[in-house]
């Protein structure tokens, strides 16, 4: 018999949840509860505070409540679901669901990177020219960057989405995860990964290696720019930063983090694969405004 006919992309697929620790899935699932209604409260109590205080409506605000909102995604895109696998055994992912879930994941993903990198566009103008700052960051202009990170984010992963349904499925629809990660999944098709393989790698180092070196050089002007300043005003101009610059490392390191243990074994067991790349989908969305709250007097979680 072909391959095409022992074929079906309309099963859904399953999920296991956290491999070898199915009996633990109830325990499992509390603090991944806890850190969703946290991720829910704070990113909502950022997004609520900047709109209602008319004093917070300036690009630095707008860039933090675009992060609220991305976070507020990327969450509800994988823990509702991941708690159904937990509590109810609800393991079943329709096949357009389980591809949907994962555009969400690796879009906002990308926008995620394209917000973090023009909020550091958004120190170096209020920093090094702070008497053009409301001109060249006006709110239009501001809106349109989000926009820009966002339809940047959709085009990448497109080709991607195309591709991958294209696909067939003819081994077992196990997915040994938590939801719908690229990896786990590709492994489950019975025509080659390569093309996919290719493309993921190709991209996430295009826009995370970009967008990290522009990060590094906004941060270096700025670095030059404070050493000229005195003590007290240095130490001013860098306390902005430090919220951002925190945000930022939890996301590229984590992330880093994450997909390696994802492409390498390294002799880890698969649960604790799996465990480091649910909580990097479900911990950053709850730290950020976290961060936000203790380093932005203006707001307070």
């Amino acid at each position: 018999m072909s391959a095409p006919n022992l074929s079906n992309n309309s099963l859904p697929f399953l999920l296991v949840g956290i491999p070898g620790l199915e009996a633990l899935h109830v325990w499992i699932s509390i603090p991944f509860c806890l850190t969703y209604i946290m991720t829910l409260l704070g990113n909502c109590t950022v997004i609520l505070t900047i709109r209602l205080d008319a004093s917070l409506h300036e690009p630095m605000y707008y860039f933090m409540s675009m992060l609220a909102a991305i976070d507020l995604v990327f969450s509800t895109a994988v823990v509702p679901k991941m708690l159904g696998v937990f509590w109810l055994g609800t393991r079943e992912i329709a096949f357009e669901g389980c591809f949907i879930q994962m555009f969400f994941i690796h879009t906002f993903t990308a926008v995620e990177s394209g917000v973090l990198l023009a909020m550091s566009f958004d120190r170096y103008i209020a920093i090094c020219h702070p008497l053009r700052y409301s001109t060249i960051l006006s709110r239009s202009r501001t809106t349109k960057i989000g926009l820009l990170a966002l339809a940047r984010g959709i085009a990448v992963m497109i080709p991607l989405m195309c591709h991958l349904t294209s696909l067939p499925y003819c081994k077992n629809r196990v997915i040994p995860h938590s939801y719908c990660e690229h990896m786990a999944v590709v492994e489950l098709a019975c025509a080659s990964p390569t093309i996919s393989n290719l493309y993921s790698i190709t991209v996430a180092t295009l826009l995370v290696g970009l967008d990290s070196i522009f990060i590094t050089f906004s941060y270096s002007m700025i670095l030059r720019s404070v050493l000229r300043l005195s003590k007290e005003a240095r130490l001013k101009a860098l306390s902005t930063c430090g919220s951002h610059i925190a945000i930022i490392l939890l996301f590229y390191i984590g992330g880093l983090l994450s997909m390696y243990l994802q492409l390498f074994s390294l002799d880890l067991d698969p649960h604790i694969r799996v465990l480091v790349a649910d909580f990097y989908l479900t911990v950053p969305p709850m730290l950020n405004p976290l961060i936000y709250g203790i380093k932005t007097k203006q707001i307070h979680i």
